[in-house]
């Protein structure tokens, strides 16, 4: 997903004041955004009844999955943690970060990780340096994570007063939270800053598990981790090719929605957003290419028919902030002219997961490939 550009940590008040508003404008399209899927189903990490997804390999797709009527909401169940063995941190840790700069993380007793889909959080948890972690962002509710206090605040919100009551060593952040006025507080109080790729995609789950772990000094256990994670997403999108139709023109026209009806927000997602990725991966035809649809863009009636997609892609809390389908029908009404719209065709997944990518990769992908083709295959647990 684009992000902000984050200036140099020492920039000029103007640029400061840029990337303020540009994190307000991300916030907005993102705020309200938890990793192998529990086939017998359980609870998600706010006490709802998780979807009991089964394996690629035990569905049989619909004849006809053009002709499914009706949303399908997938729930994933709280990830069961697979944690490397015994990780040992050797410091001083010195890496250049996303932004380029050097930082020398000393010592890794009290760790934050922190970003919009709770990503670096998973990644420190599943590098076996959990029981350092001391604090969490709103989007990190995993169960091993949701006793940790709260170092954000309406949302996503970056709070300094939080954070420095914690007293971490070292703070691993991107450029998907603020604001960046805090991270440069945290800097002048003497705590190493991380900055870490913020975008998300297959193609850089190693590298970006790779940038977590060398700054926590355990680079070994970022090797075998980042292995471990792509490989799994390697083997699930092979395995959606057995379940998606082999000729592009059979595959399930796909766009991403992203909506927040209260505040009047409205976008599809397009090429390099990261929901292009996904949809590619799990099977279906990304029409954003097609109509040359780039980034994040407001939607319009005029795109939806012009893109005539046979599902939408969304978040859960985003189609209900609309009152579901009904409500999108009635914000967008040439929907009904598309494909989508006339069988009522929607995906939605959870806002904290479905762009997250890194540990939570092929869950979500199979998951996503199930319910576009196999979607009699789902249940609630």
């Amino acid at each position: 997903m684009p992000h902000p550009v984050v200036p140099h940590r020492r920039t000029t008040a103007a640029a400061r004041a840029a990337l303020a508003v540009a994190a307000l404008v991300l916030t907005a399209l993102v705020a309200a955004c938890s990793p192998a899927v529990d086939a017998a189903g359980g609870e998600t990490g706010d006490g709802r009844s998780a979807t009991a997804v089964p394996a690629l390999a035990d569905v049989a797709p619909l004849a006809d999955p053009r002709g499914w009527d009706g949303p399908v909401s997938v729930r994933l169940p709280d990830p069961a943690l697979d944690p490397v063995d015994d990780p040992r941190p050797s410091l001083p840790a010195r890496v250049t970060d996303a932004q380029g700069d050097e930082v020398v993380v000393t010592d890794v007793s009290r760790i934050l990780a922190l970003d919009i889909y709770g990503t670096l959080a998973h990644t420190v948890f599943e590098l076996g340096l959990g029981d350092r972690v001391v604090g969490r962002d709103v989007s990190a509710q995993f169960p091993e994570a949701a006793d940790l206090p709260l170092v954000t605040q309406g949302g996503h919100e970056l709070s300094a007063e939080a954070i420095l009551a914690l007293d971490p060593t070292v703070v691993l952040t991107d450029s998907s939270l603020g604001p960046y006025d805090v991270l440069l507080q945290l800097e002048d109080a003497g705590i190493p800053v991380v900055f870490t790729d913020s975008r998300r995609g297959i193609d850089n789950i190693a590298s970006l598990t790779q940038e977590v772990a060398d700054a926590l000094g355990v680079p070994a256990a970022g090797r075998e981790l980042g292995a471990r994670l792509e490989q799994e997403a390697r083997a699930t999108v092979d395995e959606v090719a057995d379940v998606a139709p082999q000729d592009l023109a059979g595959r399930l026209r796909t766009v991403f929605l992203y909506v927040r009806g209260q505040a009047g927000v409205y976008y599809m997602f397009g090429e390099g957003s990261g929901a292009d990725e996904l949809i590619t991966a799990a099977g279906g035809y990304d029409v954003a290419e097609e109509i040359g649809w780039d980034g994040m863009q407001p939607v319009t009636d005029e795109a939806l028919v012009e893109a005539a997609p046979d599902v939408l892609l969304m978040m859960d809390e985003g189609l209900e902030s609309v009152g579901g389908v009904d409500g999108l029908l009635e914000r967008f009404p040439a929907l009904a002219n598309t494909p989508a719209g006339e069988h009522r065709r929607v995906v939605s997944m959870d806002d904290d997961v479905v762009l997250s990518f890194g540990p939570r990769t092929a869950d979500v992908v199979g998951a996503l490939a199930v319910a576009l083709y196999a979607p009699d295959a789902l249940s609630a647990g």
